[in-house]
Parts: C-alpha cells; sequence; structure tokens
C-alpha cells in the first residue's frame, strides 16, 4: 500500500502523514489512539512483561515523532511502526539478557513454497482441550521458548497477522527468509505442543 494516506479509516477520515510530518498535534495523538493497542500487543507477546511492553510502547511513538520527516512511505505507515517497535523490543532484550544469542542464523533450508500447515492437526483434540486454560498457557510458554529472531517472525506473521511482505519489511528481511523463519518457528512448536499433547493422553490412560 503507497500513502500519504495510512491503512485505515476513522470517523475523522484517514491518518495524514503530510500532517504528521507537518507536526500536527492532532494527527499525531490520532495516530496513537490508532496504534498502541497493537503496537502493545506485539511488545508483550516478544518480551513477555508487562512494563517492558510499556517501554517499547512509549519509544516507539517518541521515535515515531522525531523521525516522521525521514519516512518515504515506500511501506506502510503501520509497517514502519511495526519495525520501530521490533527494534526497540530487540534493544530491551539484548539489555535484560545479554547473554542471550541474537545473531541470524543462516536462512538455509528454505522451503520451495510456504508452508500452509496450522502448528498442531487442531482437528485430533477435543475441543475442551483446545479452549482450556492450561492449553492457551502452555502455548504461550512454547512460544516464548522460540529464539527471539523465530519468536518476532512468528508473531508478526501468525499472531499479528501480517502478511509475508508485511513482515519482511518489519524487520529489514527478504520474504524467502521470513518464510524460513516461520516455518522453522512452526515446527518448534508443533514439536513441543503435540509433546505436551501426548504426555497429557500417557497421563489419562494410565488414570484408567
Amino acid at each position: 500500500m503507497t500513502s500519504n494516506t495510512i491503512d485505515t479509516k476513522k470517523a475523522g477520515g484517514a491518518i495524514s502523514v503530510s500532517a504528521l510530518k507537518a507536526g500536527d498535534r492532532n494527527e499525531f495523538a490520532r495516530l496513537v489512539d490508532e496504534y498502541s493497542g497493537q503496537i502493545y500487543r506485539l511488545a508483550l507477546r516478544i518480551l513477555d512483561d508487562a512494563q517492558d511492553a510499556e517501554d517499547v510502547l512509549q519509544e516507539t511513538f517518541i521515535k515515531a515523532i522525531n523521525s516522521i520527516s525521514g519516512f518515504e512511505e515506500r511501506s506502510s505507515l503501520s509497517t514502519w511502526l511495526y519495525r520501530i517497535a521490533t527494534n526497540e523490543a530487540l534493544m530491551l532484550i539484548r539489555k535484560r539478557k545479554p547473554n542471550v544469542s541474537l545473531d541470524d542464523e543462516p536462512d538455509e533450508d528454505t522451503p520451495g513454497e510456504e508452508v500452509n500447515f496450522k502448528i498442531l492437526d487442531w482437528c485430533c483434540l477435543p475441543e475442551n482441550e483446545l479452549l482450556s486454560k492450561e492449553t492457551r498457557q502452555y502455548l504461550k510458554r512454547a512460544i516464548k521458548e522460540l529464539s527471539p529472531n523465530l519468536r518476532i517472525v512468528f508473531v508478526l506473521r501468525d499472531m499479528q497477522g501480517l502478511s509475508v511482505r508485511d513482515t519482511a519489511e518489519a524487520l529489514g528481511l527478504t520474504e524467502v527468509a521470513v518464510k524460513t523463519r516461520l516455518l522453522r518457528a512452526r515446527l518448534q512448536l508443533r514439536e513441543l505442543i503435540t509433546r505436551y499433547f501426548g504426555e497429557r493422553s500417557g497421563e489419562k490412560k494410565s488414570d484408567e
């Protein structure tokens, strides 16, 4: 999407990039109102810490307003904001956990086409298992076990709903790299969650 307007329409019309660049405070307030929830959820899913997510939210909009003049509008404004937020989240990870490696793994073994499988064969599980609080909590823990680089791609693509193209633009990666990392993330989650349900199934059978 190209834009001197951006992705979303509100009662007051589309948010104007030109107004933001002109320093319109009301337009910036509308920008914050429109995107603060999305940015906060993104940061919380990456960092799993409410205070860190608040810090990322604040820094994202501070940096956005300070650098809006350099926004070239080659991507949507939302993608640009996601990129700022993701960089802020990575900076916090480096600060909080200096021993965690954020070095990129080589994006080899690239799939020939995008893999569309779900992270688990949900069809084979009872509905009450899928909806249980325990299952959702385990999925949350499993996502935390992904490396930061894989987790960020998974969050942007599968949880925030960005397209492969927008995810690539937000992270400064190629679409091939995004697809490869997404595949790795899905495979790791599939293994972790399938193992979890396998253990649960074994426990239930032993109790019968």
